[in-house]
């Protein structure tokens, strides 16, 4: 800490800089014009500059790259790695299985049950792969049963949220407060040490979950909203009249104005490759296909006469998709098409689907300027696609798509015992203590890869970019803020608000704040900015830390009020397709359940 700092309790210059950028941080780690591993490397880099230009006695630029090595990095990578494991090899098949034979038994104890099983299950697994299982299950149970999924999807997202938060690798948010608080000096939380707690508020949210939720969700059927735009294959042919005469084909494309794609020429009894510099004659048929209302403004553009098959397409024989169906497919954990586009990932070629549309959050992202396939996409996106029955199937063996539709289809493989007896191994191995859960969790990871029950590219493609970065860049940033002593003001900050207020007020205001912002800011990057003010709070009051440092825990896991809060929110909100105000609706209830709970419980149990 400077001096000025040290003697007037005001921060210094380097203090109010790293304030500041914390600021921009927030601001910036809140909006989605960016992604986050962007934000996260943008804020990385002004703090190594910043130090590198303007150097802080004890503090070298260099020493906010530790991060990258930091255990709790380390772990989340790893665990990421054995969650994907699970998705690959079907381990969580019979989970499955059970759920889905017993729902149409008994409805309403199997969605409580369901609930239940997300939870437990999150508690020692990433929550995406769970909500990856469930999420086909219910939409089946509903489709068949005539009830309306939306009732059960959100309800069965949040219960794996509140099972998270249940033990120190339940998400990526946990290990980072445990590891920042062990850091700090504090005895380090052990695997179950907050179990209590956490078991308490989760019994109260899945009540509310069960009894409660349902009923304030909108009653909506999963299905798709337009079967338009849908693809159509069409042969026009070209007269004598056409304007098309003469012209090679890459003219003809700028004539017509659209992005024809022109797949073949028949000429006679022969076929021409569409070439651009192919010229076209009398008696042409171009082999296009595209949208309805398209094919009509190439007809109208060229002065041809579209056919389908042998008919022309008219009232009486209108154009048909033939063995043609719908679907809609997530973007998940893992996929080949996470943070690139459809042609990198070549997506036409390997699943033989046509991309339709791509919705994320409830809107399009297909800005029409630009090719569909040339999106960048991201977890949560939906894509809109046409193609055979056989080849929607297939798709659904690949892990890498969530397929939004009634049928339960959950792959499993022989390697699938391997996985799930590796994530226990790992499991037992950090709950005893017998190693760090980074050390098991990377042993655990090349175990997978070794035995091919994952291969080396799933496995990079299960560590989140975003994730990752976030946790970098958060811990340099909690770094430069406790070294600076902006921590040291915050905290004075926030007990001045507070004066006078006993330490159960004070516990639970520092936790609504967290809750607060976790809803509109990565939740990673709360939790390591609120531990170290936590702890200093704690230091100040005279008080024991450990309940200070879990109200940071389970303030920065309440991410139920925003779809954007959580990637589960959003991949459920595609699914279901609510709108931001659903999970307003459900979302602030349960926060406020958990967080008075959870005050109650720690208030008890501390002070």
């Amino acid at each position: 800490m400077d001096e000025m700092t040290a003697a007037t309790g005001a921060p210094g210059p380097h203090a109010i800089a790293v304030m500041v950028l914390t600021v921009i941080a927030l601001v910036l780690f809140a909006r989605d014009r960016l992604p986050l591993e962007l934000t996260s490397l943008g804020l990385l880099a002004a703090l190594l500059v910043g130090f590198a230009l303007f150097p802080y006695p004890g503090l070298q630029a260099t020493d906010l790259l530790s991060g990258f090595g930091h255990e709790a990095l380390i772990a989340v990578c790893a665990l990421m790695v054995l969650g994907q494991g699970l998705v690959h090899t079907g381990a969580l098949e019979p989970v499955g299985r059970f759920l889905s034979n017993h729902w149409s038994k008994a409805p309403f104890l199997s969605f409580l049950a369901t609930l239940l099983v997300a939870a437990v299950l999150s508690a020692f697994v990433n929550n995406t792969p769970i909500v990856v299982l469930l999420l086909p299950i219910l939409i089946s149970v509903c489709v068949r049963t005539g009830t309306s999924a939306s009732g059960v999807l959100m309800p069965m997202a949040f219960a794996t949220i509140v099972g998270g938060m249940a033990t120190t690798i339940g998400t990526s948010t946990n290990l980072l407060v445990v590891s920042v608080a062990d850091d700090l000096g504090l005895t380090r939380f052990g695997m179950f040490d907050f179990v209590l707690p956490a078991s308490v508020a989760g019994g109260v949210a899945m009540l509310y979950l069960w009894l409660i939720a349902p009923h304030l969700l909108p009653k909506v059927q999963i299905a798709l909203e337009n079967p338009s735009p849908r693809l159509f294959e069409a042969r026009l042919q070209l007269d004598e009249s056409s304007p098309a005469i003469g012209k090679n084909l890459a003219d003809v494309k700028s004539l017509v104005g659209e992005n024809m794609q022109v797949m073949r020429i028949r000429r006679g009894d022969n076929y021409i490759m569409p070439l651009p510099d192919v010229v076209l004659k009398a008696g042409d048929r171009l082999r296009i296909r595209d949208t309805p209302q398209r094919l009509k403004s190439f007809e109208e553009a060229l002065k041809g006469k579209l056919y389908s098959g042998d008919q022309p397409v008219d009232d009486e024989h209108p154009l048909r998709a033939e063995n043609q169906m719908l679907a809609e497919l997530a973007v998940v954990e893992g996929s080949s098409v996470d943070r690139t586009n459809l042609r990198f990932a070549r997506f036409l070629d390997r699943y033989q689907l046509a991309v339709l549309a791509l919705h994320r959050a409830g809107r399009n992202i297909w800005e029409p300027r630009e090719e569909i396939h040339d999106v960048i996409l991201r977890r949560g996106d939906v894509l809109l696609v046409q193609g055979s029955r056989d080849q929607i199937d297939a798709i659904k063996e690949s892990t890498e798509f969530l397929v939004l539709d009634a049928s339960v289809a959950l792959p499993t493989t022989s390697k699938a015992p391997i996985a799930l007896l590796t994530l226990a191994v790992a499991v037992a191995l950090a709950a005893t203590g017998i190693m760090p859960i980074a050390v098991s969790a990377v042993a655990g990871a090349v175990v997978l890869v070794t035995t091919r029950a994952l291969s080396l590219p799933s496995a990079i493609r299960a560590i989140s970019p975003s994730v990752f970065f976030v946790v970098v860049a958060s811990l340099a940033l909690g770094a430069a803020l406790i070294a600076t002593g902006a921590t040291a003001y915050v905290t004075q900050l926030f007990l001045d608000l507070t004066r006078g207020a006993g330490p159960t007020v004070v516990l639970s205001a520092l936790m609504l704040l967290l809750a607060i912002l976790t809803n509109v800011v990565s939740n990673n990057a709360v939790a390591v900015i609120g531990t170290p003010i936590a702890v200093s709070i704690a230091s100040q009051l005279g008080l024991p830390a450990e309940p200070f440092v879990l109200a940071v825990l389970f303030g920065a896991n309440m991410s139920y009020a925003t779809p954007m809060a959580y990637q589960t929110n959003l991949l459920v909100m595609s699914a279901a397709k609510y709108r931001f105000k659903d999970f307003l609706r459900v979302g602030i209830p349960l926060t406020l359940l958990m967080w008075v709970t959870l005050t109650w419980v720690l208030s008890t149990l501390y002070f």
